[in-house]
Protein backbone atom coordinates (compact mmCIF):
# COMPACT_ATOMS: atom_id res chain seq x y z
CA UNK A 1 0.00 0.00 0.00
CA UNK A 2 3.10 2.65 1.27
CA UNK A 3 4.25 1.96 -2.56
CA UNK A 4 0.87 2.56 -4.28
CA UNK A 5 0.13 5.75 -2.11
CA UNK A 6 3.42 6.81 -3.34
CA UNK A 7 3.09 6.10 -6.94
CA UNK A 8 0.03 7.80 -7.02
CA UNK A 9 0.75 10.39 -5.09
CA UNK A 10 -1.32 13.93 -4.68
CA UNK A 11 1.25 15.89 -6.58
CA UNK A 12 2.40 13.49 -9.06
CA UNK A 13 -0.83 11.04 -10.22
CA UNK A 14 -1.93 13.11 -12.94
CA UNK A 15 1.75 13.13 -14.11
CA UNK A 16 2.73 9.39 -13.65
CA UNK A 17 -0.81 7.76 -14.42
CA UNK A 18 -0.34 5.87 -17.41
CA UNK A 19 2.99 4.53 -16.78
CA UNK A 20 3.09 4.46 -13.09
CA UNK A 21 0.36 5.10 -11.14
CA UNK A 22 -2.55 3.27 -12.65
CA UNK A 23 -0.55 0.16 -13.50
CA UNK A 24 0.81 0.19 -9.32
CA UNK A 25 -3.29 0.27 -8.38
CA UNK A 26 -4.08 -2.19 -10.13
CA UNK A 27 -1.91 -4.49 -9.48
CA UNK A 28 -2.51 -3.92 -5.56
CA UNK A 29 -6.21 -4.48 -6.55
CA UNK A 30 -4.72 -8.28 -7.97
CA UNK A 31 -2.99 -8.51 -5.17
CA UNK A 32 -6.14 -7.75 -2.68
CA UNK A 33 -8.10 -9.89 -4.41
CA UNK A 34 -5.77 -12.52 -4.15
CA UNK A 35 -5.07 -12.34 -0.31
CA UNK A 36 -8.98 -12.17 0.14
CA UNK A 37 -9.55 -15.43 -1.54
CA UNK A 38 -6.98 -17.07 0.73
CA UNK A 39 -9.91 -17.07 3.06
CA UNK A 40 -12.51 -18.80 0.77
CA UNK A 41 -13.02 -20.74 -2.28
CA UNK A 42 -14.14 -17.57 -4.23
CA UNK A 43 -11.20 -15.81 -6.48
CA UNK A 44 -13.57 -12.50 -6.22
CA UNK A 45 -15.62 -10.31 -3.98
CA UNK A 46 -18.92 -12.29 -3.96
CA UNK A 47 -21.41 -9.38 -3.46
CA UNK A 48 -21.52 -5.63 -4.31
CA UNK A 49 -22.07 -4.72 -0.93
CA UNK A 50 -18.88 -6.07 0.10
CA UNK A 51 -16.84 -4.79 -3.17
CA UNK A 52 -17.90 -1.01 -2.20
CA UNK A 53 -17.26 -1.18 1.00
CA UNK A 54 -13.78 -2.95 0.48
CA UNK A 55 -12.64 -0.85 -2.58
CA UNK A 56 -13.68 2.63 -0.71
CA UNK A 57 -11.27 0.93 2.25
CA UNK A 58 -8.45 0.69 0.00
CA UNK A 59 -8.84 4.43 -1.79
CA UNK A 60 -9.05 5.57 1.97
CA UNK A 61 -6.07 3.95 3.01
CA UNK A 62 -3.90 5.01 0.29
CA UNK A 63 -5.65 8.75 0.58
CA UNK A 64 -4.50 8.60 4.38
CA UNK A 65 -0.81 8.07 2.91
CA UNK A 66 -0.73 11.10 0.48
CA UNK A 67 -2.53 9.17 -2.58
CA UNK A 68 -4.78 11.12 -4.99
CA UNK A 69 -8.85 10.17 -4.04
CA UNK A 70 -9.24 10.70 -7.92
CA UNK A 71 -7.04 7.71 -9.05
CA UNK A 72 -10.05 5.24 -9.14
CA UNK A 73 -11.27 7.69 -11.67
CA UNK A 74 -7.99 8.50 -13.61
CA UNK A 75 -7.16 4.84 -13.55
CA UNK A 76 -11.05 3.93 -14.66
CA UNK A 77 -11.32 1.09 -11.95
CA UNK A 78 -14.76 0.62 -9.82
CA UNK A 79 -15.61 -1.43 -7.44
CA UNK A 80 -16.83 -4.00 -9.71
CA UNK A 81 -13.51 -4.94 -10.31
CA UNK A 82 -13.24 -6.56 -7.40
CA UNK A 83 -16.54 -9.28 -8.21
CA UNK A 84 -15.40 -10.83 -11.10
CA UNK A 85 -17.84 -8.72 -13.15
CA UNK A 86 -19.26 -11.43 -16.20
CA UNK A 87 -16.61 -13.94 -16.20
CA UNK A 88 -18.53 -17.04 -15.06
CA UNK A 89 -15.80 -18.72 -13.51
CA UNK A 90 -15.04 -17.16 -9.89
CA UNK A 91 -14.51 -20.23 -7.55
CA UNK A 92 -11.18 -21.35 -6.91
CA UNK A 93 -11.93 -25.15 -7.62
CA UNK A 94 -13.85 -24.81 -10.69
CA UNK A 95 -10.86 -22.37 -12.17
CA UNK A 96 -8.01 -25.27 -11.19
CA UNK A 97 -10.53 -28.19 -12.85
CA UNK A 98 -10.65 -26.10 -16.26
CA UNK A 99 -7.22 -24.30 -16.56
CA UNK A 100 -3.38 -26.17 -16.58
CA UNK A 101 -2.41 -24.11 -13.53
CA UNK A 102 0.67 -25.70 -13.68
CA UNK A 103 1.39 -23.93 -17.14
CA UNK A 104 0.24 -20.54 -15.83
CA UNK A 105 2.10 -20.68 -13.08
CA UNK A 106 5.73 -21.40 -14.64
CA UNK A 107 4.67 -19.04 -17.17
CA UNK A 108 4.30 -15.71 -15.01
CA UNK A 109 5.70 -16.56 -11.50
CA UNK A 110 9.07 -15.06 -13.17
CA UNK A 111 8.95 -12.64 -16.34
CA UNK A 112 11.95 -11.35 -18.28
CA UNK A 113 10.90 -7.77 -18.88
CA UNK A 114 13.51 -7.84 -21.93
CA UNK A 115 11.29 -10.63 -23.57
CA UNK A 116 7.79 -10.37 -22.40
CA UNK A 117 7.57 -7.60 -24.14
CA UNK A 118 8.90 -8.95 -27.22
CA UNK A 119 7.79 -12.41 -27.07
CA UNK A 120 5.39 -12.99 -24.65
CA UNK A 121 4.80 -16.09 -22.40
CA UNK A 122 3.15 -14.96 -19.90
CA UNK A 123 0.58 -12.93 -21.59
CA UNK A 124 -0.44 -15.51 -23.65
CA UNK A 125 -0.70 -17.84 -20.97
CA UNK A 126 -3.26 -15.63 -18.97
CA UNK A 127 -4.78 -15.14 -22.37
CA UNK A 128 -5.23 -18.62 -22.77
CA UNK A 129 -6.90 -19.61 -18.94
CA UNK A 130 -9.52 -16.41 -19.47
CA UNK A 131 -10.57 -17.86 -22.55
CA UNK A 132 -11.01 -21.13 -21.13
CA UNK A 133 -12.92 -20.38 -18.43
CA UNK A 134 -14.92 -17.58 -20.02
CA UNK A 135 -16.06 -20.15 -22.15
CA UNK A 136 -17.65 -22.19 -19.16
CA UNK A 137 -21.56 -22.41 -19.10
CA UNK A 138 -21.40 -23.79 -15.81
CA UNK A 139 -22.87 -20.75 -14.13
CA UNK A 140 -25.64 -19.75 -16.58
CA UNK A 141 -27.55 -18.03 -13.78
CA UNK A 142 -25.04 -15.11 -12.86
CA UNK A 143 -24.34 -14.53 -17.24
CA UNK A 144 -28.19 -14.06 -17.18
CA UNK A 145 -28.13 -11.35 -14.16
CA UNK A 146 -25.07 -9.50 -15.89
CA UNK A 147 -27.46 -8.92 -18.92
CA UNK A 148 -26.07 -9.20 -22.60
CA UNK A 149 -22.46 -8.57 -21.84
CA UNK A 150 -20.28 -9.16 -25.25
CA UNK A 151 -17.86 -11.84 -25.59
CA UNK A 152 -14.67 -9.33 -24.84
CA UNK A 153 -16.49 -8.10 -21.72
CA UNK A 154 -16.65 -11.50 -20.22
CA UNK A 155 -12.67 -12.43 -21.74
CA UNK A 156 -11.55 -8.96 -19.63
CA UNK A 157 -13.11 -9.94 -16.42
CA UNK A 158 -11.94 -13.87 -16.81
CA UNK A 159 -8.32 -12.13 -16.82
CA UNK A 160 -8.76 -10.52 -13.50
CA UNK A 161 -9.77 -13.56 -12.28
CA UNK A 162 -6.74 -15.54 -13.65
CA UNK A 163 -4.68 -12.33 -12.33
CA UNK A 164 -6.06 -12.96 -8.73
CA UNK A 165 -5.47 -16.73 -8.74
CA UNK A 166 -1.93 -15.90 -9.99
CA UNK A 167 -1.90 -13.74 -6.89
CA UNK A 168 -3.26 -16.17 -5.16
CA UNK A 169 -0.27 -18.34 -5.18
CA UNK A 170 2.86 -15.94 -6.01
CA UNK A 171 4.33 -13.65 -2.83
CA UNK A 172 3.22 -10.33 -3.10
CA UNK A 173 6.67 -8.95 -4.43
CA UNK A 174 6.67 -11.69 -7.15
CA UNK A 175 2.85 -10.96 -7.92
CA UNK A 176 3.65 -7.30 -8.48
CA UNK A 177 6.51 -7.21 -10.12
CA UNK A 178 5.42 -9.53 -12.52
CA UNK A 179 1.83 -7.14 -13.02
CA UNK A 180 3.91 -3.74 -13.41
CA UNK A 181 6.26 -5.75 -16.16
CA UNK A 182 2.95 -7.25 -17.87
CA UNK A 183 1.58 -3.61 -17.61
CA UNK A 184 4.73 -1.81 -19.05
CA UNK A 185 4.40 -4.20 -22.22
CA UNK A 186 0.82 -2.88 -22.52
CA UNK A 187 1.32 1.21 -21.95
CA UNK A 188 4.40 1.06 -24.54
CA UNK A 189 2.49 -0.31 -27.43
CA UNK A 190 0.85 3.46 -27.79
CA UNK A 191 1.22 7.11 -27.34
CA UNK A 192 -1.23 8.46 -24.28
CA UNK A 193 -0.95 11.96 -24.99
CA UNK A 194 -3.51 13.93 -26.81
CA UNK A 195 -2.78 15.70 -30.07
CA UNK A 196 -5.12 18.65 -31.45
CA UNK A 197 -4.70 18.95 -35.31
CA UNK A 198 -1.51 20.73 -35.93
CA UNK A 199 -3.26 23.34 -38.30
CA UNK A 200 -0.68 26.31 -37.74
CA UNK A 201 1.91 24.24 -37.65
CA UNK A 202 1.39 23.05 -41.22
CA UNK A 203 0.25 25.97 -42.26
CA UNK A 204 3.81 27.73 -41.22
CA UNK A 205 5.79 24.82 -42.64
CA UNK A 206 4.43 23.52 -45.58
CA UNK A 207 6.57 24.67 -48.13
CA UNK A 208 10.02 25.16 -45.66
CA UNK A 209 12.88 23.33 -47.00
CA UNK A 210 15.53 24.89 -44.47
CA UNK A 211 15.48 25.82 -41.17
CA UNK A 212 12.82 28.78 -40.64
CA UNK A 213 11.93 30.57 -37.13
CA UNK A 214 8.40 30.88 -38.38
CA UNK A 215 8.18 27.01 -38.78
CA UNK A 216 10.41 26.26 -35.57
CA UNK A 217 7.98 28.74 -33.88
CA UNK A 218 5.08 27.12 -34.59
CA UNK A 219 6.10 23.95 -33.78
CA UNK A 220 7.77 24.32 -30.45
CA UNK A 221 5.10 26.51 -29.60
CA UNK A 222 3.02 23.55 -30.65
CA UNK A 223 5.00 20.89 -28.70
CA UNK A 224 5.18 23.15 -25.39
CA UNK A 225 1.06 22.19 -25.01
CA UNK A 226 1.67 18.55 -25.58
CA UNK A 227 5.04 18.19 -23.89
CA UNK A 228 2.58 19.83 -20.48
CA UNK A 229 0.65 16.50 -20.39
CA UNK A 230 2.55 14.19 -18.53
CA UNK A 231 5.88 11.81 -18.35
CA UNK A 232 5.90 8.95 -20.99
CA UNK A 233 8.76 6.63 -21.77
CA UNK A 234 11.35 6.59 -24.42
CA UNK A 235 9.19 4.09 -26.58
CA UNK A 236 6.28 6.06 -26.16
CA UNK A 237 7.67 9.00 -27.07
CA UNK A 238 9.01 7.54 -30.66
CA UNK A 239 4.87 6.60 -31.59
CA UNK A 240 4.18 9.46 -30.17
CA UNK A 241 6.93 11.31 -32.62
CA UNK A 242 6.14 9.28 -35.46
CA UNK A 243 2.17 10.11 -34.64
CA UNK A 244 2.63 13.71 -35.11
CA UNK A 245 5.09 13.02 -37.94
CA UNK A 246 2.60 11.19 -39.98
CA UNK A 247 -0.19 14.10 -39.03
CA UNK A 248 2.08 16.53 -40.56
CA UNK A 249 2.78 14.54 -43.11
CA UNK A 250 -0.74 14.61 -44.02
CA UNK A 251 -1.04 17.72 -44.05
CA UNK A 252 1.74 18.37 -46.86
CA UNK A 253 4.37 18.59 -44.46
CA UNK A 254 7.06 16.49 -46.02
CA UNK A 255 10.28 18.08 -44.58
CA UNK A 256 12.23 16.35 -41.53
CA UNK A 257 11.11 19.54 -39.21
CA UNK A 258 11.98 17.68 -36.36
CA UNK A 259 15.50 17.75 -37.84
CA UNK A 260 15.73 21.28 -38.92
CA UNK A 261 13.95 22.62 -35.61
CA UNK A 262 16.35 20.65 -33.22
CA UNK A 263 13.38 18.40 -32.21
CA UNK A 264 14.13 15.05 -30.20
CA UNK A 265 12.15 12.49 -27.98
CA UNK A 266 12.69 14.03 -24.63
CA UNK A 267 10.63 17.15 -25.80
CA UNK A 268 7.22 14.86 -26.12
CA UNK A 269 8.04 14.70 -22.40
CA UNK A 270 6.96 16.56 -19.34
CA UNK A 271 9.94 19.18 -18.97
CA UNK A 272 11.98 19.38 -15.87
CA UNK A 273 11.69 22.96 -14.30
CA UNK A 274 10.44 23.91 -17.96
CA UNK A 275 13.90 23.22 -19.26
CA UNK A 276 14.82 20.14 -19.73
CA UNK A 277 12.65 16.83 -21.07
CA UNK A 278 12.49 13.81 -18.94
CA UNK A 279 11.74 10.38 -20.59
CA UNK A 280 10.97 7.67 -18.29
CA UNK A 281 12.36 3.97 -19.34
CA UNK A 282 10.37 1.25 -21.13
CA UNK A 283 9.93 -0.53 -17.72
CA UNK A 284 9.12 2.68 -14.96
CA UNK A 285 10.48 2.61 -11.82
CA UNK A 286 8.67 3.37 -8.64
CA UNK A 287 8.18 7.23 -7.74
CA UNK A 288 10.78 8.16 -4.56
CA UNK A 289 10.04 10.32 -2.18
CA UNK A 290 12.78 12.22 0.19
CA UNK A 291 12.16 14.70 2.58
CA UNK A 292 14.83 17.07 1.16
CA UNK A 293 14.50 16.85 -2.51
CA UNK A 294 11.08 15.73 -2.80
CA UNK A 295 9.75 13.36 -5.32
CA UNK A 296 12.13 11.57 -8.08
CA UNK A 297 12.72 9.08 -10.56
CA UNK A 298 16.74 8.10 -10.72
CA UNK A 299 17.12 6.07 -13.94
CA UNK A 300 18.77 4.64 -17.29
CA UNK A 301 17.05 4.73 -20.75
CA UNK A 302 17.75 3.56 -23.70
CA UNK A 303 15.65 4.64 -26.69
CA UNK A 304 15.73 2.94 -29.39
CA UNK A 305 15.68 5.87 -31.99
CA UNK A 306 14.66 5.31 -35.17
CA UNK A 307 15.66 7.11 -38.44
CA UNK A 308 13.23 10.35 -39.49
CA UNK A 309 12.54 7.91 -42.31
CA UNK A 310 10.60 5.80 -39.69
CA UNK A 311 9.58 9.16 -37.14
CA UNK A 312 8.54 10.91 -39.99
CA UNK A 313 7.44 9.15 -42.89
CA UNK A 314 8.18 10.77 -46.75
CA UNK A 315 11.37 12.52 -44.94
CA UNK A 316 14.99 12.39 -45.73
CA UNK A 317 18.10 12.05 -43.27
CA UNK A 318 18.09 11.29 -39.61
CA UNK A 319 16.19 12.43 -37.04
CA UNK A 320 19.10 11.99 -34.97
CA UNK A 321 23.10 11.32 -35.46
CA UNK A 322 23.40 9.12 -32.25
CA UNK A 323 21.58 6.64 -30.55
CA UNK A 324 22.67 7.66 -26.76
CA UNK A 325 22.22 6.94 -23.45
CA UNK A 326 19.44 9.26 -21.37
CA UNK A 327 20.50 9.27 -17.83
CA UNK A 328 17.12 10.92 -16.10
CA UNK A 329 17.52 12.25 -12.70
CA UNK A 330 14.21 13.95 -12.49
CA UNK A 331 13.44 15.61 -9.04
CA UNK A 332 9.95 17.69 -7.87
CA UNK A 333 10.43 19.54 -4.92
CA UNK A 334 7.24 19.93 -3.14
CA UNK A 335 8.00 24.27 -3.31
CA UNK A 336 7.79 24.10 -6.58
CA UNK A 337 4.69 22.53 -6.77
CA UNK A 338 2.79 24.06 -4.02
Amino acid sequence: MDKTASDCSVLLASFVGNVICCPQFASSLHIFQGQYSKKSNSLVLQNTTTADDCFSDIVEVLASKGANSSVPLMCSFKSSNLTGGSCPVKDISTFEKMVNTSKLLDACSVIDPLKECCRSVCQPAIMEAAFQISSSQSVVGENMDMGLSTHVDVLNDCKGVVYAWLSRKLPSEAADSSFRILSACKVNKVCPLEFKEPVEVIKACRNVAAPSPSCCSSLNSYIAGVQRQMLITNKQAIICASFLGSMLRKGGVLTDIYELCDVDLKDFSLQAYGEEGCLLRSLPADVVYDNSSGFSFDEMSLPALPTSATIYPGSKGFLLDLIIFIVVLFVVPLNDQL
